[in-house]
């Protein structure tokens, strides 16, 4: 599957497991919408940005769709020469990786594309993956293409053992992203797998204390109605887009559906959770 296929061809037994278009700059001004355009929230997320959506399974969990995973910036990641594993590198500005036991893999890419493999042919799904089983908030994408654009793309910001979270959430996103038609056999073979994994929430001080392409961003808000909403982005999003603070705070209230103008005194009742996350993509 583009760098590297994971599922073997196709055979009757196979049960082993193994794993934006750039929007105008928005301007900093206070009411400006964006017709399409792509994140996750406990209230969305996405890719050639459109426009997000929360997607609520039901289940008590926030499911989120329509994180921007651009090609274009890499995860920070460093490779672990003697497990094959990714781990961070440390932020230069202090903002210190307190994940340093957390290991992402490449096997958790290797197993999406199993499970999904296993689905869109109705094999048994693949056996449990080797890699750990603790539990993270989550994010599978799917990506197609040499250009790989966006297929689909949903997570969830309640913490899941990883095994079944990413068997649901590869699922849910190749086939139930309502962006875009469930994923099918014939595009296996050009699909990108990226698995991201969110850890060190935080509260932030006030809607500015975060930093653009250092942390994934999580807002809460009342809308024009009175009713709360929440919006977010992964670190990727603002920095592919070319977008400051304040244009990025903006795209998210337009995102979470606040069609009012917005101002700065609105900005300042925004509460906001920053939060890091490390990726794997094959």
């Amino acid at each position: 599957m583009g760098k590297r296929r994971c599922v073997p061809p196709l055979e009757p037994k196979l049960a082993a497991g193994c794993c934006g278009v750039k929007k105008p700059k928005l301007s900093a001004g206070g009411t400006h919408g964006h017709g399409s355009q792509s994140a996750a929230v406990p209230g969305s997320s996405a890719g050639p940005l459109q426009n997000h959506q929360h997607v609520d399974g039901g289940n008590g969990r926030e499911n989120v769709s329509d994180l921007t995973l651009g090609p274009g910036n890499p995860p920070i990641t460093r490779m672990n020469p003697a497990s094959g594993a990714l781990s961070p590198l440390p932020r230069p500005n202090g903002t210190a990786n307190v994940t340093k036991n957390l290991v992402v893999t490449a096997e958790m890419c290797c197993y999406c594309f199993d499970v999904l493999y296993c689905h869109l042919y109705g094999f048994p799904q693949p056996r449990l993956p080797r890699f750990t089983n603790d539990p993270y908030p989550l994010f599978v994408t799917w990506k197609t293409g040499r250009d790989k654009r966006l297929r689909g793309c949903i997570g969830t910001f309640s913490a899941m053992n990883l095994h079944s979270g990413l068997r649901e959430y590869t699922l849910t996103s190749a086939l139930k992203d309502s962006r875009f038609p469930p994923l099918t056999r014939e595009e296996l073979p050009k699909l990108f797998c990226s698995v991201s994994l969110l850890t060190n929430f935080e509260d932030a001080s006030d809607y500015l204390d975060w930093e653009v392409g250092v942390h994934g961003i999580r807002i809460e808000f009342i809308n024009e109605k009175g009713v709360k909403r929440t919006a977010t982005y992964l670190p990727e999003v603002a920095k592919e887009q070319d977008w400051d603070q304040i244009q990025t705070i903006d795209s998210l209230l337009r995102k979470g559906g606040f069609k009012a103008p917005i101002t700065s005194e609105f900005r300042k009742t925004i509460k906001l959770t920053r939060n890091n996350h490390l990726a794997v993509e094959e």
